[in-house]
């Protein structure tokens, strides 16, 4: 931890960012995000729905990793969760995983990419 001048921390600085309305992110969780898009002048949030294949903990740089399947193309956008662009992060389901990092959903197609739902 870097000391600065006013002896303050960086990690306190930092928790003045963080977002406090994020709920608790598992891996296997389906999602809907949304995001802040501009276009020219105008503001509005578009929403972006997958499966949560990786996360990355590391307190203000927190990151998910979602994954979608559009007309049979996977598409993987990583999120930095406590940026002023992600509006709103909404859970649809959970599912039951037993790894960390679900990487080998891009090889499967089609039924075999399903994942066990978890009802808790």
């Amino acid at each position: 931890m870097l000391k600065l001048n006013s002896q303050k921390t960086i990690n306190d600085i930092e928790i003045k960012f963080l977002k406090k309305d994020i709920p608790l992110l598992r891996i296997g969780d389906s999602v809907r995000i949304g995001v802040k898009i501009v276009e020219g002048n105008k503001e509005r949030v578009q929403f972006y729905e997958g499966t949560i294949i990786a996360k990355k903990n590391s307190s203000i740089n927190t990151t998910i990793t979602v994954r979608k399947v559009l007309q049979g193309i996977g598409i993987e956008r990583v999120f930095l969760i406590h940026s002023p662009k992600v509006d709103s992060i909404q859970i649809l389901s959970s599912a039951k995983v037993r790894r960390s990092k679900l990487y080998y959903l891009r090889n499967l197609r089609g039924k075999a990419s399903r994942l066990k739902q978890s009802f808790k």
